[in-house]
């Protein structure tokens, strides 16, 4: 008996970079610009190259390099949540001994400036370092109808410096935060919805783009319900606005099982400067401390009742 055995593997290429140029079909120089990096990592019949050296079954990694940028080449990238089903029908069709596979694709957002009064027509600005996601995970043996797809927000950054509580909390002997109703709030939004493949459909009609108008509607109307509630409510705490937020992206988007939020809460504390000449300082000058921050987490779903 061999002394060991292989518990599991996946294997792929990371960080395929491409930049997708889309250009409308009445006026060439009308442009919408894709720059995006890919990870597709194989799942299936590949233990021989592990457990004996035998690398016959493995399609190099720079095959699936080639495969992703040629794809993005011959077909439409936009929205990246029907690029992904396209890569995923893809490999798991060409190759027999691929059972599944998981993609994860990063998109930067650039986005269009006015000129002249106007929004240009191929001129982009890039908007730090916020992204958006999109996750697959995909096994063949369940059938296109049976997979995990995810859309996520991340590294939004945002700010408000009132409209922020937070009181009546635990108190114990290790307890040194002062209650406030009034503080800077501060966060990097990492926020998911969770597709479910029952109310979205298989990966075949994803893949066709029948639901192009669906993620693209889901992906802005998430951005913009976030930037809302963060900035109207005068928040009790970070736990109770996320779970506002998710309950309004669940209510408009009926094709989400799940929204989760992430939010580290990026403190920023008041000088005390009473200490010369008594100087008070009403919520005016504040010193950014980068760590330790606090990190708050939920998932939300709803209620099997509002199905």
């Amino acid at each position: 008996m061999p002394y060991s055995y292989l518990a599991d593997s996946t294997y792929g290429k990371d960080n395929v970079k491409f930049l997708k140029v889309k250009k409308d079909k009445q006026n060439k120089k009308v442009h919408e610009i894709m720059e995006a990096t890919v990870c597709v990592l194989l799942k299936g019949d590949f233990d021989v190259s592990y457990t004996e050296a035998d690398n016959t079954p493995i399609v190099p990694t720079d095959t699936v390099k080639n495969t992703i940028l040629i794809m993005a080449k011959k077909f439409d990238t936009f929205p990246l949540e029907k690029f992904a089903a396209r890569l995923a029908l893809h490999f798991t069709s060409k190759y027999s001994h691929v059972s599944g596979l998981t993609i994860k694709i990063t998109q930067d957002r650039w986005v269009k400036y006015d000129v002249n009064g106007k929004p240009s027509q191929h001129s982009f600005v890039h908007q730090g370092p916020e992204k958006k996601i999109v996750s697959l995970d995909y096994d063949k043996k369940n059938g296109a109808s049976n997979y995990s797809l995810s859309t996520s927000i991340k590294d939004l950054t945002v700010l408000k410096s009132t409209n922020s509580m937070f009181y009546d909390y635990n108190v114990c002997e290790y307890t040194t935060l002062k209650p406030t109703e009034d503080r800077v709030l501060s966060t990097d939004i990492f926020a998911t919805m969770d597709w479910c493949p029952k109310r979205l459909g298989c990966l075949n009609s994803i893949s066709s783009g029948s639901k192009d108008e669906i993620f693209d509607k889901a992906y802005l109307g998430a951005r913009d319900i976030t930037l809302d509630i963060f900035a109207k409510e005068n928040s009790p705490s970070v736990q109770a606005t996320m779970y506002n937020m998710a309950t309004a992206i669940l209510k408009e988007v009926p094709q989400v099982s799940f929204v989760s939020y992430e939010l580290p809460n990026k403190h920023y504390f008041l000088f005390d400067l009473k200490w010369f000449e008594g100087l008070e300082n009403d919520n005016e000058l504040f010193y950014p401390s980068p760590h330790p921050n606090g990190l708050i987490r939920c998932k939300v779903g709803r209620n099997q009742s509002k199905l």
